[in-house]
């Protein structure tokens, strides 16, 4: 088994490669399109789900289990969901499996790549190679999978291949599966349960059928989960001991999908499968199926190259080049992509919170800004006229608030000029403010001015007689459910975001030629600061709140949950904090907060319930908002920390939110440097076994702010009304980067170098020198050349 090195990066092909299935074991990459969502373990498990409109499953679990939520830490277990494939030499008998699971023999050699628009898996074993590749198409919910089977010995080999995709327990009120030989398909069959005669009408057009189609009618086939396990289970099953599969029907039995083929192979000699694995409604869908993918040679084939043009639209408008390959290799190829995930499909969810809603939006700002756009403008129709966000925006005629959106959270009207400030920054477009948009519950139309005035004084308005926010069952962070909802209790952090929302909406209404709103957002921010440093300031940090009970906490007092981190970033955003305040919380976070793998949201964990603050009390300690490394809060804390110019212990965190490179750190976390997730685990004092290890999640507000942090911060090059102004925060031992930056449709390749002759940022534009760091008259299609020159650091 080769071990090392355990990841290779091609930048040509945009790809990592693990190399050993047992080094990161939960190691995955995910692959989307607007129908679905895979997530696949380098092993052979994966967790997937398609939109009917809500999110629903097609591969079971073998009970019943939740179908619309992405779970942290997802445990994998002997019959997760899975796509496995069997090789058998028909003369020895012996067998593998790929990916790894489930035979999980030692293999002569093992590479998983994660790609942009394709997972592949290339596996030696008994010189058979086996190559597997998943990818999807750009409109169907449906994955597209082939095998290609390698004699690699000198001698014939008779071999049979078993592709074997549970499909789970799919109903407790009916399922069955039978073999489709027309369609050359196993196809599944369930409904859906229902109780109230409603729901029938609701469920009869649901996908209830799930189907495996080949290019190639099998020789014999299963349909029956315990008649392919028998008594030798997955990792030998009895089925793969018979010379064929029993061709048998499953009648209110669990499913399973698996095909036999037989290879007669010489040396040299391969030979390759292609298949088709989705939901279906009946099967004339199948069919459709069939015909598109499979209708000609090259069918199948073109619908994945297609599927990579749609990837594509996640154009990097940021390309790197530093002194830290393994960060570049994160920028240049993968940031971008997760960006794109977010604000494509929104998260999978037809009620997406408005908070993450507006965030990821600020995301594609950079990307696909006219989306952000339409994005924005759809989401403030939903506001009601007395300034209030909904706690979730509708994206689906069908759709209605689930969830945590039928519980009151007070931060969504916070997040609308915060996240709009970044896509007036990048596209200058303040025409925006202008359109008239009506309210959820009024026929009124306002322009978008009018109503994030109407936002942000519907939340100055919410505030006690301290001045301090009331904080209802939650803010940003949604299980501090329990401080509030007796209407007493309250936040400081939300009262610091309100104050720098205020702040960030009166520069834009001062550059829209709205002095008098200008000046009176910018009053209540100081307000909002002044109440925050009376009520809130514990010493050396700024407390997290004030229960219904009057009890403050994230304060010294407090044996679990002294400290949390977003009071300290929002407060130096906010400019509540003074030069000496700032630098108190600074030292108290890098003293009770900073692991070797980043901030901890809080510290110490809770370790037992706390009624008077809520749910997060009970999440593990080190998981989640309880004591994890929260890259969300993470990354407002990098943010602020450029802000203020703290540009070397900004990007040591930042620099941390990406696995590796050295191999400690990969194993440690378990992941690919392929996506930030939500959080490592935390409370590295009390847990430090497990400390580090990534949540795998993707589904994160991070990336976005990560993009800010490199556009406004690390390489300064932030757009403003008039142009592109350059003010680079890089770390102290980079002396020389180089950026290729797309902004209002033109190029600027951007040099920036250290000088010991300079003290203060000389910009160059085409060898002429600017008299200010601001590239104004941008022609669109133009292509600049930018020399920047910084003071060199000792």
């Amino acid at each position: 088994m080769q071990t090392i090195p355990i990841l290779s990066f091609d930048s040509n092909e945009k790809t990592v490669s693990l190399h050993c299935p047992i080094a990161m074991p939960q190691a995955s990459s995910f692959l989307w399109n607007s129908k679905m969502m895979i997530q696949m373990n380098c092993r052979g498990y994966a967790t997937s789900q398609f939109m009917q409109p809500e999110p629903a499953k097609y591969a079971h679990a073998p009970n019943m289990e939740a179908k619309n939520f992405m779970q942290p830490e997802q445990p994998y277990y002997a019959h997760h969901p899975g796509r496995f494939f069997y090789v058998k030499d028909n003369h020895s008998k012996k067998l593998f499996s790929a990916p790894y699971e489930p035979v999980r023999n030692t293999l002569s050699s093992f590479e998983f790549k994660a790609g942009q628009h394709q997972l592949d898996w290339v596996v030696i074993n008994d010189n058979i190679k086996l190559e597997i590749s998943l990818s999807l198409s750009k409109d169907y919910a449906a994955e597209l999978w082939s095998a290609k089977v390698s004699n690699q010995s000198e001698k014939n080999r008779s071999l049979s291949l078993t592709p074997y995709f549970p499909v789970g327990y799919m109903s407790w009120m009916n399922q069955s599966a039978n073999y489709n030989k027309p369609l050359q398909a196993v196809i599944c069959r369930s409904i859906t349960p229902y109780q109230k005669h409603n729901d029938y009408f609701k469920n009869k057009d649901f996908k209830d059928l799930t189907y495996l189609l080949s290019d190639i009618q099998p020789c014999s086939w299963e349909t029956r989960q315990s008649a392919f396990e028998g008594e030798g289970g997955l990792h030998n099953p009895s089925a793969l001991l018979q010379e064929k599969l029993s061709n048998s029907n499953a009648d209110y039995e669990t499913p399973t999908a698996a095909l036999q083929y037989n290879l007669n192979l010489a040396p040299g000699q391969s030979q390759r499968f292609k298949f088709i694995f989705g939901p279906a409604k009946n099967d004339q869908e199948i069919q459709q199926v069939r015909n598109t993918f499979f209708g000609s040679k090259t069918s199948f084939d073109q619908a994945i190259s297609e599927y990579a043009d749609y990837i594509s639209q996640a154009r990097n408008p940021l390309t790197i080049k530093t002194p830290d390959k393994t960060f570049d290799n994160f920028v240049n190829n993968w940031l971008a992509r997760q960006v794109f995930y977010h604000g494509d499909v929104n998260r999978l969810s037809t009620d997406p919170q408005t908070r993450n809603f507006l965030q990821d939006n600020m995301g594609m700002s950079y990307i696909k800004p006219n989306m952000a756009r339409s994005a924005f403008l759809h989401a403030i129709a939903q506001q009601n006229i007395n300034g209030a966000m909904p706690d979730g925006i509708l994206i689906h005629k069908e759709a209605q608030l689930k969830y945590i959106n039928q519980v009151p959270h007070m931060d969504h009207c916070v997040w609308v000029p915060i996240c709009l400030q970044a896509y007036l920054d990048e596209t200058a477009d303040y025409e925006v403010l202008d359109v008239l948009i009506p309210y959820q519950d009024s026929e009124t139309q306002e322009t978008v001015s009018i109503h994030i005035d109407r936002a942000l004084r519907w939340l100055f308005e919410k505030r006690n007689d301290q001045g301090l926010n009331f904080i209802n069952e939650g803010d940003w962070c949604d299980p501090m459910n329990m401080v509030g909802y007796k209407g007493r209790g309250v936040s400081i952090w939300l009262t610091l975001a309100n104050a720098y929302a205020n702040n960030v909406w009166a520069k834009i209404c001062q550059q829209h030629n709205r002095v008098t709103q200008a000046n009176e957002f910018k009053n209540n921010a100081q307000t909002c600061n002044d109440s925050v440093n009376q009520h809130g300031w514990d010493g050396n940090w700024y407390a997290r709140g004030i229960t219904d009970e009057h009890v403050s906490f994230g304060t010294h007092d407090d044996k679990e949950g002294e400290i949390f981190l977003n009071p300290q970033s929002w407060a130096i955003l906010s400019g509540a904090s003074n030069q000496d305040r700032e630098s108190r919380c600074i030292k108290a976070v890098k003293e009770k907060l900073e692991t070797r793998y980043g901030l901890e949201m809080l510290s110490p964990a809770f370790t037992s319930m706390r009624d008077d603050i809520g749910r997060v009390t009970q999440k593990h300690p080190g998981t989640a908002e309880n004591g994890s490394i929260y890259n969300h809060a993470s990354a407002f804390y990098i943010y602020a920390l450029y802000k203020s110019n703290k540009q070397d212990y900004a990007f040591k965190l930042l620099r941390q939110m990406i696995p590796g490179p050295d191999d400690t750190d990969l194993l440690t976390r378990g992941q690919l440097p392929t996506f930030t997730p939500n959080y490592y685990r935390g409370a590295i004092k009390t847990h430090p076994r497990t400390a580090g290890r990534s949540s795998q999640l993707f589904n994160t507000g991070t990336v976005h702010w990560i993009y800010r942090c490199l556009i406004e911060g690390l390489f300064g090059i932030k757009g403003t009304k008039e142009g592109l102004t350059i003010n680079p925060q890089l770390p102290s031992n980079w002396n020389e980067v180089f950026v290729e930056r797309r902004f209002r449709a033109a190029t600027f390749n951007i040099s920036i170098k250290r000088n010991k002759q300079d003290e203060k940022i000389k910009v160059e534009v085409d060898g002429i020198a600017l008299k200010n760091n601001t590239i104004s008259n941008i022609d669109a299609d133009a292509t600049y050349q930018v020399n920047v020159s910084i003071a060199l650091k000792d």
